[in-house]
């Protein structure tokens, strides 16, 4: 079997066969295909999409690459349900660290394997690499001790996790292969379906920030994934959630965990905190600490306002190694020397942020990854002073650019200047979740209904 020809045949619209699709991600993770003939393929299937036997084999020969954890057996198991959270991406995108915490805090147990930038968008192990310290690369035994110790540990993928989608999913981030669907949806659930996990909950996002440009195209994913998980015995909800402009204010590692830190202290954005506690609501009810999202609404708020969740975060942080005084003591982050400002040329109000452009012109400051192996600066990014529907005055901050390289930043500040639309009137208010995928949400929001009623 060659590689060239499982390119040649994908690339003419043919389905592969389950030992064609097994072929290729063994040299995936045994590193005996070239990053040239994978990138290849990538592409290949991105113009061709694949089929429903052809996702199924990618995502269980991708989980099967590597070790499947057992959480709930074996010499040393782990109590209580154990409930992860994913997103696909998205400007600003930070609430797994507020998320994982807030649902240790209430009860659960969440081992998250996460992923870095990919594109426009940030990562979540490069927003935790900017917490002095923190150790994302632990052994799967240690993964298991701070599970064990705290409710939550958050990882990149090991050698023995999913070790295809490691190498497959950073050739994605620089060859302009991430927005297909179909590679979306067996990255995330080998990743998923491998922690060990009993149900998960998915931020699918759509808009101009997101992979998914359209609502049809992320309902689409979200049912891929959702089904996918069910198969695979899972209990799986998605969330088709607003990513028209950036998810709070922050977009930037370093500013984005400070941002965090806000929220798990009461403070922060409106649209952050919101997020974040609708997922965690939803954690709580697959993982049976809630019969309602409105119960587990409560539940997710509650763990914020009694500083519960952050000290679950306070301790994760400590235990994978990192410097836990920046819960308190934000200013312990990295902090770029330079900063300056986008100011509005008008007076009216801001009725469109251009988010993808917002990512684009962070990753230009060092806040993302062009290529692999490219270094990020962990306090590189963007604070946006204005939202959309916001009253502003002509030469009013629009958003600070805090930078240390100065190579791109006439290119970057360029870019932010055409990302700011302002009209005469605010305009009309869009929900953050616009839909709710999967069997589980019908049985939670019935239960919701019914005990409306019954009041």
């Amino acid at each position: 079997m060659r590689a060239i020809d499982i390119i040649r045949k994908k690339r003419d619209g043919r389905e592969l066969s389950r030992e064609e699709i097994d072929f290729l991600v063994r040299g995936a993770s045994r590193e005996t295909i070239p990053d040239y003939q994978l990138a290849a393929w990538l592409m290949a299937v991105v113009w061709r999409g694949m089929t429903g036997a052809e996702l199924a084999a990618l995502t269980e020969a991708m989980l099967h690459s590597g070790e499947v954890l057992d959480l709930s057996s074996g010499e040393a198991p782990i109590a209580g349900a154990k409930v992860d959270k994913h997103s696909t991406g998205g400007v600003g995108d930070k609430t797994s660290l507020i998320v994982a915490p807030v649902a240790a805090a209430g009860g659960l147990r969440v081992p998250m394997i996460s992923g870095r930038g990919l594109g426009h968008t940030g990562g979540t192990l490069d927003k935790l690499e900017s917490i002095p310290g923190f150790d994302v690369n632990l052994s799967l035994a240690e993964f298991r001790k701070v599970l064990e110790a705290c409710g939550c540990a958050m990882i990149g993928a090991t050698p023995e996790i999913a070790p295809a989608d490691k190498r497959l999913y950073a050739l994605r981030d620089v060859t302009a292969t991430v927005e297909s669907p179909y590679l979306i949806c067996a990255s995330i659930m080998s990743k998923k379906l491998a922690e060990g996990i009993d149900a998960l909950v998915l931020d699918v996002k759509t808009g101009d920030g997101a992979f998914m440009k359209r609502q049809e195209d992320a309902e689409y994913l979200a049912e891929l994934m959702v089904a996918t998980g069910e198969r695979m015995g899972k209990k799986v909800v998605a969330l088709i959630t607003d990513m028209e402009q950036p998810l709070g204010r922050a977009i930037g590692n370093a500013l984005e965990v400070r941002e965090c830190d806000e929220v798990l202290h009461g403070r922060g954005p409106e649209d952050l905190r919101e997020l974040c506690v609708e997922l965690a609501a939803w954690m709580f009810v697959l993982g049976g600490r809630a019969g309602a999202v409105a119960e587990g609404r409560k539940i997710a708020a509650e763990m914020i306002a009694s500083g519960a969740a952050r000290e679950k975060f306070r301790e994760m942080i400590a235990l994978q190694r990192g410097d836990a005084r920046i819960v308190d003591e934000p200013e312990r982050l990295p902090r770029a020397g330079r900063q300056e400002t986008v100011t509005a040329a008008q007076s009216g109000y801001l009725t469109a942020i251009r988010c993808e452009r917002i990512g684009v012109a962070s990753m230009m400051l060092g806040g993302g990854r062009e290529k692999t192996g490219d270094a990020i600066d962990p306090a590189a990014g963007v604070v946006l002073e204005k939202k959309v529907g916001d009253a502003v005055r002509a030469g009013e901050a629009l958003c600070t650019v805090h930078y240390n390289w100065e190579a791109r930043q006439a290119e970057a500040m360029e870019l932010l200047r055409g990302c700011f639309e302002i009209g005469p009137e605010p305009p009309l208010r869009k929900p953050l979740v616009r839909k709710v995928i999967g069997s589980v949400a019908g049985a939670a929001t019935g239960a919701a209904a019914k005990a409306e009623a019954r009041r």
